[in-house]
């Protein structure tokens, strides 16, 4: 588990995560902050990968192009998104 370098961030994406996903049966505080948010970890699938930029976007301010190289790495997890919010608000 690394240490995290943007906790208030972190907490403000997961609520953003559940509200914005809907995740009826998962808490903010139950998504791990360095676990895939795709396939083995929380399960999100494209979809919910164009819905949570949105969300970003409205919430701070950031847009994620699907196009880009990094798009992936940047929604590997809750972590990888906090720098990048973090970086480009």
């Amino acid at each position: 588990m690394s240490e995290s370098t943007h906790p208030e961030l972190e907490s403000q994406i997961k609520k953003l995560i559940v509200d914005a996903l809907m995740l009826d049966d998962v808490t903010p505080d139950e998504i791990e902050t360095d676990a895939p948010l795709f396939n083995e970890g929380l399960g999100l699938d494209s979809i919910d990968a164009l819905e949570l930029a949105i969300a970003l976007d409205k919430a701070f301010g950031v847009k994620i192009r699907a196009e880009d190289e990094g798009t992936r790495a940047i929604f590997r997890s809750v972590a990888t998104l906090a720098a990048f919010v973090a970086e480009n608000r």
